[in-house]
């Protein structure tokens, strides 16, 4: 029986690597098996910023797939907290009863939305951030280059 609680963690803490897919369809999901792609080459974006700086193109396209992947990772477990249980159980355990106890939604259900959604935001707005300031800046040096 697949639980949304533990849905809602593993999609908040290890989406990333895509942890809840694999709870919820084995590991024969592929897009579980593709999530942990955009997660390496976000890290590896940030020990390129680490080791080259900044101003390093690659490290500044490749930094926000981190972000957006755990951003994306805790809208999903937004999206399984806060499903109805009757959907959740038609959906994830369909040979259970529509109102089993997997699919309720308790205090510790309520705490992974909460969590994912505090910092799922907070992820987001800063990868946006960070993309915007960094493509930006990327503008300004080439107009002032073009320029002289």
């Amino acid at each position: 029986m697949k639980n949304k609680t533990v849905a809602a963690w593993l999609a908040f803490l290890g989406g990333p690597l895509g942890l809840h897919r694999f709870y919820l369809r084995g590991f024969g999901d592929a897009l579980g098996w593709l999530l942990p792609i955009p997660t390496v080459l976000g890290l590896y974006g940030i020990e390129r910023a680490r080791h080259y700086g900044l101003d390093d193109g690659w490290s500044w396209v490749l930094i926000p797939l981190v972000g957006f992947t755990i951003a994306g990772c805790a809208l999903t477990a937004i999206v399984y907290g806060l499903a109805a249980p009757e959907k959740w159980n038609a959906r994830h355990n369909p040979q259970q009863p529509v109102d089993a106890q997997a699919g309720r939604t308790g205090w510790l259900t309520v705490g992974a939305v909460a969590l994912a959604l505090l910092i799922g935001t907070g992820v987001l707005m800063a990868s946006l951030a960070f993309s915007f300031q960094r493509y930006f800046e990327y503008q300004i040096e080439e107009a002032r280059r073009i320029s002289q």
